[in-house]
């Protein structure tokens, strides 16, 4: 498989590369996969998980042994708990939500998805996600893996990312756009 030199260009892309990598080898992307969306949620919900990540104060001997114990707590694979702990040995976790998302395009192109970054202001049911994958696949003619996060700042509605183009349906930019109108 060859991987998009885009991504092996930056420093969370070649640490995406060689975790791909592993989990093809060990014929365990799926499973890489799900822990990596454990760990993007852990970040998303846990301030303490997301400051252990972030903060250059926290030694890495300590940075090693928390996140050896997250991921025994995550019940995340072995090959993802080694990688944390490979991230944390180098001080480099403060990469690892674009390396997840680097990580999530190579498997999507691994598997001939088209990989969309989607923003909500609320989360979305099972429903409205498969919904959206169908109107994705219908737009751009072919599967599309969606990857979700969610900014309340929004307000409402979605912004869409696949590759370079954007799709923004939020009530933000709506209210942006009409200021700007209203301005003159």
């Amino acid at each position: 498989m060859e991987t998009s030199g885009g991504i092996q260009a930056s420093l969370p892309g070649r640490y995406a590369t060689a975790l791909f990598e592993l989990a093809r080898d060990a014929k365990a992307i799926d499973k890489v996969e799900a822990s990596l969306a454990t760990v993007r949620a852990a970040l998303d919900q846990s301030p303490d998980f997301r400051q252990l990540t972030t903060s250059p104060l926290i030694a890495r001997g300590a940075a090693t042994k928390a996140v050896a114990a997250v991921a025994k707590k995550l019940k995340l694979d072995a090959t993802t708990s080694k990688f944390l702990g490979v991230l944390a040995d180098n001080r480099r976790l403060g990469q690892l939500p674009a390396i997840i998302r680097a990580f999530r395009q190579l498997a999507a192109g691994f598997r001939g998805e088209t990989s969309a970054e989607v923003t909500s202001a609320h989360p979305l049911s099972n429903d409205q996600v498969t919904a959206l994958k169908q109107s994705l696949r219908q737009r751009i003619g072919r599967e599309v893996s969606v990857d979700l996060s969610v900014d309340p700042s929004l307000l409402g509605g979605l912004v869409v990312r696949i590759g370079s183009q954007m799709i923004d349906s939020s009530i933000k930019t709506r209210l942006n756009t009409l200021a700007h109108a209203m301005k003159g």
